[in-house]
C-alpha cells in the first residue's frame, strides 16, 4: 500500500505546484473514514481508495481527480455526506465524487436491472466531467486486480463479465488502451482460465525458442532508420493473451498462422518523420500485404493516431511496426486522460471521443429503460470500424456493416428522422446498403418523412436503433390510445350510456393504470376490453346478468354509429391487417382482439375468422375511415399465365397501366406449359384491385387471374 509522503511526492513529481496540504488532509480523511473497514483480502479497506489514487497519479492527473480518487467510496460506504465533502475539499471535488459514488442502494428487480441503472447513471455523471469515468475506470482496475480475493465464483464472473462488456470498452472508447489491456486479459483470466493458460503457455515457449530476437530485431530496425536519416526510438511490445486469443477467433487461425504477436512501435519528432520512417522501413524490408492503415490522416474514433504496416522484417520474421509522434504514444496510451494532466488546467472537450459520448447522451434519452440503454450502447462500443465521408469531406466512423441509415443518425437525429434516400459514391441505392470503407454518402431527405419500424432490422448502431424505437413506441402508444378510446365510447353507446371520463377514474387501480390515457391504451392493446372497463364503472346490482352479444351479430360490421373507423396505418400497431385475406378499403371488415396485439382486421368472408366463432368478446365492428386520407394498401392475386416467352413482361405491365405497383412476387407452382403467381400489389382500395384484375383477365397471355383468400 502507497503511503502519505510517496502519493504526494509522486504527485509533486510533475506538478510541483500541487496542493500538498490538501491532498494530505484527504489522505487522512479517507484512512479515519474507513476505520477498520476490511477488503475481501484482509486487507485494510482503505488500501484501495490509496491504490486507486496511485493509478490516477500514475497518469499524471490534475490534484482533483487524485482527491476523489482517494474520496470516492466515503460517501457510499461510510457515515460522510456530500456536504462533508464540499465543506472540506470544495464543490468541484463533491461533484466529481458524488459521480463516482456507486449506486447499490437503488432497488430493482435483477442484477441485469441493477447494472443497466448503474451504467445509466454512470454515462450521465462522466457527459458532464469526463473525470468522473477516469476515476471509475482506476477503480474497476484495481478492483480486478483483486479479484481473486472473492470466494463467490458466481459473483466474480459476473464482476469480469461485466469489465469485459462494459468497462473495457468504455476505456478504448476514451483511447485508454494500456488500461484496456489490463482490464480485458483479467476479465479474460476469469472467464476463460484454460484459454488464457494455453496462450501464456505457447507464449513462453516462444520466447524460451527465441531468447535474443527481439533486441537483435531492436537493433536491425534502429539502425536501419539511422542510415535512413530518420531519428527515432524503437520499442517492443508482446501483444496480451486476450488480444491473441480474440484474433485467433474472428481470422479463424491457429497460433501460428498469427504474423503480429509482436508489435514494434518507431517514436519520432513530428508527422512528416513519420512518413520518412515508413519509407525506410518498406524500402529495406518486404510489405506483407493488405496490412497497412494510415490512422494518422484517418484517425479512430478515439482520437488514436499511427502508421501500422506489415513487413518480413529482420531475421526473415514476420512483425507488425507501429509509427507515430511521441505525443501520439502518449494519447494512445492515456487516451482522454493525456487531456487532462495538471498542465492543461482544464481539460478539452472537443475530440472525437467526446462525441461518442454526447451520442450516449443521446441514446440515454430516448431509450425505454435502463436496460434498453445498455443493448444500445453496447452496440455502441464496436470493435471493427467502417470510415465514410459526408459529401464535404467529414469523417464519419461507423461498425461493420452500417447502412445509409446508420449514417444518417450519425451526422444529425434529425437527418436520420426525415432521410427518404441515399446516394453513395454517386449512385442512388437502397437504405440496406452495406456501407465499405471510403464510400461518399449523400443522404436525400423529406420534411414528410418519418422513421420506418423496418429500418430497425437493418440498422446496426445504437444511437439509430434507440430513435427508431422510440417513435416507434410513441406513434404505438398513440394508435392504441386512440382505439381503445374509440372502444369504450363503443361500450358506453351500446350499455346506453352517455360517454363520461369520469367513472373511469374511479376504476383505474382495478386495471393497474395511473390514468384514464393509460386505461384507453390498455383496452387498444388488448389487455382489458371495452365491456369489462364498463361494467367496472357501472357494477351491476347482485343477480343481474351481463348482456351478451350473439355470435350472428358479431359476424356483421354495425352499418350504425357504433363501428370503430380504421385507416392506413404503419404495420405492427395498434391496427393491423390479416395476411390472410389482405382486406382493402371497400371490403367489408371486422376486428379480432388479440391480447398484448391490439386488433387485426380481416375480411368479413375469411376462413380464418372460423377459430373465433366462441368468442364473441374478442370481436369489434369497424369501418373505414373516411378522412380523405389516400394511404397504399397491399392486395393479394393469383395468377396462373403460360410459359412463353416475354408473358411475364406483359402481366407486369398491364399491372402498371392500371396504377398498382408489384410489392412481392412469388411462382407457387411451375410446369411444361403453366406458371402459377402469387403477387402482392400496392394499391388504393379494393376498387383498383377490381380494376387491376379485369384488365389482367382481359389479355391473352393469361389464363386465369383470382384475388387471393388465405
Amino acid at each position: 500500500m502507497m503511503r502519505q509522503f510517496e502519493l504526494v511526492e509522486l504527485v509533486k513529481s510533475y506538478d510541483p505546484n500541487a496542493d500538498e496540504a490538501l491532498l494530505d488532509r484527504a489522505y487522512v480523511y479517507s484512512m479515519k473514514a474507513h476505520g477498520t473497514q476490511l477488503r475481501a483480502s484482509g486487507d485494510p479497506y482503505f488500501s484501495h481508495p490509496i491504490e486507486v489514487a496511485g493509478l490516477l497519479a500514475g497518469m499524471k492527473l490534475d490534484t482533483a481527480s487524485i482527491i476523489t480518487g482517494l474520496l470516492h467510496d466515503t460517501v457510499e460506504d461510510t457515515v460522510a455526506t456530500l456536504d462533508d465533502i464540499e465543506r472540506l475539499f470544495g464543490k468541484e471535488i463533491a461533484h466529481l465524487v458524488d459521480g463516482v459514488t456507486k449506486l447499490s442502494r437503488l432497488e430493482l428487480q435483477s442484477d441485469q436491472t441493477k447494472q443497466a441503472e448503474n451504467f445509466r447513471k454512470l454515462v450521465l455523471a462522466m457527459s458532464e466531467d469526463i473525470r468522473v469515468l477516469l476515476v471509475k475506470l482506476s477503480d474497476r482496475l484495481h478492483n480486478m486486480r483483486t479479484l481473486g480475493f472473492i470466494k463467490d465464483a458466481d459473483k466474480r464472473r459476473r464482476i469480469a463479465r461485466e469489465t469485459m462488456d462494459i468497462y473495457a470498452p468504455l476505456a478504448e472508447r476514451i483511447g485508454m488502451h494500456r488500461m484496456k489491456d489490463e482490464l480485458e486479459d483479467l476479465a479474460f483470466a476469469e472467464l476463460y482460465p484454460d484459454a488464457r493458460a494455453s496462450i501464456t503457455a505457447r507464449l513462453e515457449f516462444l520466447h524460451d525458442k527465441g531468447v535474443g530476437i527481439v533486441p537483435r530485431i531492436l537493433a536491425a530496425l534502429t539502425k536501419e532508420l539511422k542510415e535512413g536519416g530518420v531519428e527515432a526510438s524503437v520499442m517492443g511490445r508482446e501483444k496480451s493473451p486476450y488480444s491473441i486469443w480474440r484474433k485467433m477467433q474472428l481470422r479463424d487461425v491457429t497460433f501460428e498462422q498469427l504474423s503480429d504477436i509482436m508489435a514494434f512501435r518507431v517514436l519520432v519528432a513530428d508527422i512528416g518523420e513519420c512518413y520518412h520512417a515508413l519509407g525506410v522501413i518498406h524500402s529495406s524490408y518486404h510489405v506483407v500485404p493488405g496490412r497497412f492503415k494510415d490512422y494518422i490522416s484517418t484517425p479512430k474514433p478515439n482520437n488514436y493516431r499511427s502508421i501500422h504496416t506489415g513487413v518480413i522484417g529482420p531475421e526473415r520474421q514476420r512483425i507488425e511496426v507501429q509509427i507515430r509522434t511521441r505525443d501520439m504514444h502518449e494519447v494512445a496510451e492515456l487516451g482522454v486522460a493525456a487531456h487532462w494532466t495538471y498542465k492543461q488546467g482544464a481539460g478539452r472537450t472537443d475530440g472525437p471521443q467526446y462525441r461518442w459520448l454526447r451520442e450516449l447522451v443521446d441514446i440515454l434519452d430516448h431509450a425505454a429503460g435502463p436496460e434498453e440503454f445498455l443493448e444500445h450502447t453496447r452496440l455502441e462500443m464496436y470493435p471493427d470500424q467502417v470510415f465514410a465521408f459526408t459529401p464535404k469531406g467529414d469523417l464519419i466512423a461507423l461498425p461493420r456493416g452500417a447502412t445509409p441509415i446508420d449514417f444518417a443518425y450519425a451526422v444529425h437525429s434529425q437527418i436520420g428522422d426525415k432521410c427518404v434516400g441515399a446516394k453513395i459514391n454517386g449512385r442512388l441505392l437502397p437504405l440496406r446498403t452495406e456501407l465499405a470503407n471510403g464510400d461518399q454518402v449523400e443522404i436525400v431527405t423529406s420534411k414528410a418523412q418519418t422513421p420506418s419500424p423496418d429500418w430497425e432490422n437493418f440498422v446496426v448502431t445504437g444511437k439509430a436503433r434507440a430513435r427508431i424505437r422510440r417513435f416507434v413506441r410513441t406513434q404505438q402508444r398513440a394508435q392504441y390510445l386512440d382505439l381503445g378510446k374509440a372502444i369504450v365510447q363503443k361500450a358506453y353507446r351500446q350499455d346506453g350510456r352517455e360517454f363520461s371520463e369520469r367513472p373511469l377514474e374511479a376504476v383505474l387501480k382495478i386495471f393497474n393504470c395511473a390514468a384514464v390515457e393509460d386505461l384507453y391504451v390498455a383496452v387498444g392493446e388488448g389487455i382489458a376490453t371495452g365491456r369489462e372497463v364498463v361494467n367496472a364503472a357501472f357494477p351491476q346490482p347482485a343477480g343481474a346478468k351481463d348482456k351478451v352479444v350473439p355470435i350472428a351479430r358479431a359476424r356483421r360490421p354495425d352499418k350504425g354509429g357504433n363501428a370503430v373507423p380504421i385507416q392506413g396505418l404503419i404495420p405492427g400497431m395498434a391496427l393491423h391487417f390479416a395476411g390472410c385475406c389482405h382486406p382493402l378499403p371497400g371490403d367489408r371488415i371486422v376486428g379480432i382482439v388479440t391480447t398484448g396485439k391490439g386488433v387485426t382486421i380481416h375480411t368479413i368472408d375469411c376462413d380464418t375468422l372460423e377459430s373465433f366463432q366462441n368468442e364473441p368478446e374478442r370481436w369489434l365492428d369497424v369501418s373505414w375511415s373516411d378522412d380523405g386520407e389516400d394511404p397504399v394498401h397491399v392486395g393479394r392475386i393469383n395468377v396462373t399465365i403460360a410459359n412463353e416467352t416475354g408473358n411475364l413482361g406483359s402481366l407486369t405491365t398491364t399491372i402498371g397501366k392500371q396504377g398498382g405497383n408489384i410489392s412481392n412476387l412469388k411462382i407457387t407452382n411451375r410446369s411444361t406449359d403453366f406458371f402459377e403467381i402469387m403477387i402482392d400489389i400496392q394499391v388504393a382500395d379494393v376498387k383498383q384491385l377490381t380494376t387491376i384484375i379485369a384488365a389482367l383477365r382481359a389479355t391473352p397471355v393469361i389464363n386465369a387471374v383470382e384475388r387471393a383468400r388465405g
